[in-house]
C-alpha cells in the first residue's frame, strides 16, 4: 500500500473507534510520527492530508521544520533534554513529553527568550515501567500545581506511553487511568491548566486509546512502515 493509503486507512480506523465510543472524529488528531523518515516520505503523507507530525529528536526536528510546509503543526514527542529546549522554543506546536519541573522551568526560560508561549503535556508513567520517563500518578497533581506558576508555559493535558503488548486490550486500563487522572486535575481548577488533551495510543493500540478518550494518537509504523535505525 502507498503511504497515502496507509494514512487514509488509519483515519478510517479512528473514525470506526469514534463511532463505537460515541465520539466525534473531529476531537481526535492523528499525529504522523515521522522520526528517522526522509523528507520525501513526509511530503507524501502531508499531501495525503496530514498537518500534524511528531518527532523524537530535537536535531531531526530542527532539520525538518524549515524543509517542510509552514502550516505543519510539529509535536515534540520524545524525551527532551533541558539543554536542547532552546532549539525548539517557538517552533513546535506542542511538547508532549514534559517529565520534570526542571524541564518545565527551562521551557519557561527559553519561551521568554524567544518571546513566545509554549503549550505542553505532562508525561505520566502510568504503568510505572522502569524504562520509561514520566511522573508517577501520585506525583502529578503537585507537579502540575508547581508548573502552573510558569506564565509562558501552558499545561494542556497529559501524555503516556503504554507498554508494548500483543493484545491492545491489555492497555485499556492504562488509558482509562490517564483519563481519570485528567478529570481529577480538571476538578482541581488550577489556573493556567486545561485538561483538554490526552496524548495516548500508538500503532498497536490507538483504537483502544480513542475509545478511552485520546485526543492525540501517535502513529508511525502503520503509516511509514518499520523504522531503519542503522
Amino acid at each position: 500500500m502507498s503511504l497515502k493509503e496507509n494514512y487514509e486507512n488509519i483515519k478510517k480506523r479512528i473514525q470506526a473507534a469514534c463511532d463505537r465510543s460515541g465520539r466525534d472524529t473531529k476531537d481526535v488528531t492523528l499525529i504522523s510520527v515521522s522520526k528517522t523518515k526522509p523528507l520525501d516520505m513526509l511530503r507524501e503523507v502531508y499531501e495525503a492530508g496530514s498537518l500534524d507530525f511528531g518527532e523524537n529528536k530535537v536535531q531531526e526536528l530542527s532539520d525538518k521544520i524549515p524543509a517542510m510546509p509552514g502550516d505543519i503543526r510539529w509535536h515534540m514527542i520524545g524525551h527532551l533534554q533541558r539543554n536542547k529546549v532552546k532549539y525548539i522554543a517557538g517552533k513546535v506546536f506542542l511538547i508532549h513529553s514534559v517529565d520534570s519541573v526542571r524541564l518545565a522551568e527551562e521551557i519557561q526560560k527559553q519561551s521568554v527568550k524567544a518571546g513566545t508561549d509554549t503549550d505542553i503535556l505532562i508525561e505520566v508513567n502510568v504503568a510505572q515501567e522502569d524504562s520509561k520517563f514520566g511522573f508517577h500518578n501520585e506525583d502529578v497533581i503537585p507537579m502540575v500545581r508547581e508548573i502552573s506558576e510558569f506564565p509562558n508555559v501552558h499545561i494542556r493535558g497529559l501524555m503516556t506511553i503504554a507498554p508494548f503488548v500483543d493484545d491492545p486490550e491489555e492497555n485499556r486500563p492504562i488509558f482509562k487511568a490517564l483519563n481519570s487522572l485528567s478529570q481529577a486535575i480538571q476538578d482541581e481548577n488550577i489556573k493556567n491548566v486545561t485538561m483538554k488533551d490526552l496524548s495516548m495510543g500508538m500503532t498497536n493500540d490507538f483504537e483502544v486509546a480513542v475509545e478511552e478518550g485520546a485526543t492525540y494518537v501517535r502513529v508511525g509504523t502503520a503509516i511509514f512502515g518499520e523504522r531503519n535505525y542503522t
